[in-house]
């Protein structure tokens, strides 16, 4: 396995309309065209964090665009998902505090040029549902499981739906023994599906190391979360499954310390497995040194993987690397 062309840009540079940014997500449109998508203000938290986006055409990032915002409520973690038929979902949350935000959701029917007006994505929400940080999967019959989690629980679970997004119906928290952990628990899974009705999920955690579930009937119900050999910073990640079944796993390979609340986020890196997540490797660095380049976003089109990250809370990074054997 090696990369045969990588590309690198920043989708925007120092003259930014916003001091900070974070939490991206992107998307393949028709025509080799990605969109991106993520939060920027003054600071996270800050009343004016607004949800921007930006196309990349021939090549070339165009300037960002604010399409969600509401005065003196700070959004994040928006999640970016094109359905089968064209319809492209923009899932966010909106909130004074993470215990309190609701996911809301606006659609485009025209590939991000223009989106309908913001609604609940489940009635009455307080908490999130739908997808936290990470992209929502297709599942092998046809349904749509979103990674989702709450806080101040620190607990996981997945929203499922079978009529393409419209409705959703919450599963089965994923068991996690809280008494013997040193933190608070596990968050913003990424998923996939290694056969019908087989789905996994990694998350971040508080403990040190990447933790897993597995559920064997569609993403309804789950084992008991247990922990990875691989490292966690307290820091989101993201995994793909690929067409030719390897998954590529893009994170921070750090460890938090006991008695620390974060690792550092960097260096940053992509790992892959051709055993379900059993072993990893071929490490593939995207970055390093101070600062962080953390929360990465990461797709994939054949032998092609996309991806983002907050480069330093200053910019939103792409690589786009294609892959041979």
């Amino acid at each position: 396995m090696y990369f045969v062309n990588i590309t690198k840009q920043f989708i925007f540079e120092d003259d930014r309309p916003f001091l900070s940014c974070h939490a991206s997500t992107l998307e393949l449109l028709p025509g080799g065209e990605v969109i991106a998508a993520w939060f920027g203000g003054t600071k996270e938290k800050a009343g004016d964090v607004a949800i921007w986006i930006s196309h990349r055409r021939d090549g070339v990032w165009m300037p960002p665009v604010k399409v969600a915002d509401q005065e003196d409520v700070p959004h994040w973690n928006p999640v970016l998902y094109r359905r089968e038929d064209g319809v492209l979902f923009l899932f966010y949350k909106v909130g004074t505090s993470i215990a309190e935000w609701e996911t809301r959701v606006i659609r485009s029917l025209d590939n991000g040029i223009t989106w309908s007006i913001s609604v609940p994505l489940v009635e009455g929400d307080k908490g999130g549902r739908g997808p936290v940080k990470n992209k929502p999967i297709v599942l092998h019959d046809g349904g749509i499981a979103a990674p989702a989690s709450l806080e101040p629980d620190w607990d996981c679970f997945v929203d499922l739906s079978v009529d393409g997004g419209e409705t959703w119906r919450r599963s089965e928290t994923v068991p996690l023994d809280h008494i013997s952990l040193r933190g608070k628990g596990i968050i913003q899974p990424t998923l996939w599906e290694s056969s019908p009705g087989s789905v996994h999920m990694y998350t971040r955690s508080t403990e040190g190391a990447i933790y897993r579930s597995d559920s064997q009937d569609g993403g309804k119900t789950w084992c008991m979360a247990y922990p990875t050999e691989l490292p966690n910073n307290n820091s989101g990640l993201d995994l793909v499954k690929m067409d030719n079944g390897i998954l590529a796993l893009v994170y921070n390979p750090v460890r938090t310390e006991v008695g620390k609340k974060k690792g550092p986020r960097t260096p940053l890196v992509i790992r892959f497995s051709v055993d379900n997540g059993l072993t990893w490797d071929n490490e593939l660095l995207l970055d390093e040194g101070e600062g962080q380049y953390s929360y990465p976003a990461i797709i994939a089109s054949g032998n092609d993987l996309f991806v983002t990250y907050t480069w330093r809370r200053e910019r939103i990074a792409f690589y786009q690397l294609t892959m041979t054997y």
